[in-house]
């Protein structure tokens, strides 16, 4: 069983509204089981809400606002919620792809904190919760090798 960001399949829970719809994690989903997630949404988080960004260990929203407890709440929500799926179906968590450069999903990448479409090196709140269970986590910007 995989965790996909729902963004990703067409789901409008993108920040401003939209999603990012990506047919190769559509086409994937089609033939793997699979846990639809939006961390941000799990969050109480509005939609549309203003673009968040990680600094440090804060996620900060465009307007300034501190937001880290509400990526923090929905990032538990949905780690809890996905172990849990997998425990009632008797399936193991094989993977997650999740959405690229998010600060609850970004892998390896996030925006830097200055709303400048500036990268650094990190990882989102969500993805930090799968990679210190030694859940593997790849972006839509990868190839999918599952």
């Amino acid at each position: 069983m995989y965790i996909v960001s729902g963004c990703l399949l067409g789901h409008d829970c993108k920040y401003d509204g939209g999603n990012n719809a990506n047919e190769e994690v559509i086409n994937f989903c089609k033939e793997h089981k699979h846990i639809i997630v939006c961390p941000e949404r799990a969050g109480n988080l509005p939609c549309p809400r203003p673009p968040a960004e990680r600094r440090g260990r804060l996620v900060i929203n465009k307007e300034g606002k501190n937001v880290t407890e509400e990526f923090i709440k929905g990032a538990s929500l949905t780690y809890n919620n996905c172990m849990l799926m997998a425990d009632l179906q008797g399936e193991p968590i094989e993977g997650a792809i999740l959405k690229a450069n998010s600060p609850s999903c970004g892998c390896g990448s996030i925006y830097d904190g200055t709303f400048t479409h500036t990268l650094k090196e990190g990882n989102g709140v969500f993805a930090e919760m799968l990679l210190a269970d030694g859940i593997e986590v790849i972006t839509e910007k990868e190839k999918i090798k599952w």
